[in-house]
């Protein structure tokens, strides 16, 4: 593959590798830059030996890689473990203030649950409130554990929603 063959390889694959990117960001902004990241990252290490559609394959690899690499910069976050913090001197919270939030918490808690589908709250009490592995939630539920992946990650985003919503109905 020579350069005109790369351009036009550009020209064919950048619709298709910018809709990737932007079904993985959700940001038009953030998707042509990363788009622009993928083919900048193609243009240098092609190589111009390997047929066009092992070249149109590595090319959706590093569109993956690059994303992979945008999500870590993104959520790259100081994480302070619990140790750390008592080495410092935190007591934690004060005991009537965890008394009291217990029983609001977990009223809270019951009322985001209930207003979940069935699927939707199965997950979330196999994998939070049972501490049950991916695994285990998957073959209690008769499901794949990809099934069980993208069931909880809608459950916390639903539920989440339905918090926010809730907070914004006392506020008012």
């Amino acid at each position: 593959m020579d350069v005109h063959e790369f351009q036009t390889l550009y020209q064919k694959k950048f619709g298709s590798i910018y809709h990737y990117v932007y079904s993985k960001v959700g940001n038009r902004e953030e998707a042509e830059d990363l788009t622009a990241e993928v083919f900048l990252k193609a243009a240098r290490n092609i190589n111009y030996e390997s047929n066009s559609y092992s070249i149109r394959k590595w090319l959706f690899l590093v569109a993956r890689s690059t994303i992979a690499d945008y999500w870590r910069r993104h959520f790259r976050e100081p994480a302070s473990s619990l140790d750390e913090l008592l080495e410092i001197g935190w007591e934690g919270p004060p005991e009537e203030e965890l008394n009291a939030t217990d029983n609001t918490t977990e009223s809270q808690v019951q009322r985001i649950l209930e207003a979940l589908p069935w699927k939707y709250r199965e997950v979330l009490k196999c994998r939070f409130l049972l501490n049950l592995s991916i695994k285990a939630t998957a073959s209690r539920m008769g499901l794949t554990e990809a099934n069980v992946k993208i069931l909880q990650f809608r459950a916390l985003k639903r539920a989440a929603a339905l918090n926010l919503f809730d907070v914004a109905q006392k506020v008012s």
